[in-house]
């Protein structure tokens, strides 16, 4: 009887420490989308597919907890802070502010940090460099190829003279695209009207303004708040039969005229896979370089055209009609 109790004894010690090891290898990592719209959500679906292709699969070895800030910076912060208070293995920001958010949060933890679909990872200073981000954070920039996207712009609309932007002016990667757009718009004929916004409060009238300035076009950045709030944007633009020109394909489907886009879910696919190596160990954000994705292809919405009285260029007759 002693021998049957010393055995069972063992058998449950073992089961115990095999249940330990199999809780130990899962990681808990925190994901802040910063607004809801599909842009982000295909950065975050793709995030986790390259997660599961590197071994983390939610459920098995990797338990997720998202949370959406709803465009809102303070909200970002505070789950980035909680998460931190949780002790997660890791945290990604998906999107500028949320990436900002991460970082602030855990750069005295060293926490690592990987985020997803920040345009300047340098500007909003949450690495010292793409090539050796020498933090704790890393990931995966979608670098806008405006030349492409001006050269779209100015095939649809051989006599257009000026493209209206709206930019928050709290968002880095904003700043830096207005700075690119503004240095490239003159080669092709353009000048640029830029109204600024605060918050997503804001983009209505932002919208409204550009609008009675008479603005030939408006051309959207990946500017969370102003994609956010699209359907406001094309509301006015729309009225006043100005095409709207987007930054990612979704957009397009949304009602934007075209859009030289980039692949969101390729995009997190890859930062899913970087993140991966992070938490095998067999890589730190320190010394990982910034993935810079910047291949794009067109994309257009035919009933958009059609509405506006806009004939496809023979130069883009291969892009791809997204009208629903």
């Amino acid at each position: 009887m002693k021998k049957l109790f010393v055995l069972l004894l063992c058998a449950l010690l073992c089961a115990s420490s095999v249940a330990f090891v199999a809780f130990a290898e899962v990681k808990t990592v925190g994901i802040i989308q910063f607004a809801p719209h599909p842009s982000l959500d295909n950065c975050t679906t793709g995030f986790l597919l390259g997660l599961a292709e590197g071994g983390f699969v939610e459920g098995e070895t990797l338990k997720v907890d998202f949370q959406n800030a709803m465009g809102d910076w303070g909200t970002s912060d505070m789950q980035a802070k909680m998460m931190v208070s949780n002790r997660y293995d890791m945290l990604v920001g998906v999107a500028t502010p949320s990436a900002m958010s991460a970082y602030a949060a855990t750069k005295e933890e060293g926490i690592p940090v990987v985020f997803v679909a920040v345009s300047d990872a340098v500007a909003c200073g949450v690495v010292e460099s793409n090539e050796a981000p020498g933090t704790n954070a890393t990931g995966v920039s979608d670098v806008l190829n405006l030349e492409a996207q001006v050269q779209m712009i100015r095939a649809f609309l051989p006599d257009a003279e000026t493209i209206g932007v709206i930019y928050t002016t709290s968002e880095p990667n904003s700043i830096t695209h207005l700075a690119q757009l503004n240095a490239i718009a003159p080669e092709y004929g353009f000048t640029v009207v830029a109204q600024g916004v605060a918050s997503d409060a804001e983009v209505a009238s932002a919208a409204a303004t550009l609008v009675a300035k008479g603005v030939d076009c408006i051309n959207n950045f990946t500017d969370n708040n102003v994609v956010n709030n699209l359907a406001l944007v094309l509301y006015a633009a729309d009225e006043a039969g100005i095409p709207v020109f987007g930054s990612e394909v979704e957009q397009v489907v949304n009602g934007c005229l075209a859009a030289q886009g980039i692949d969101y879910v390729a995009l997190g696919r890859v930062a899913g896979l970087m993140a991966a190596e992070i938490l095998s160990g067999n890589a730190v954000p320190q010394t990982m370089p910034v993935g810079l994705i910047d291949e794009c292809t067109p994309a257009y919405n035919s009933a958009v055209a059609a509405r506006l009285g806009i004939v496809l260029p023979e130069a883009y007759a291969h892009a791809e009609d997204v009208a629903p």
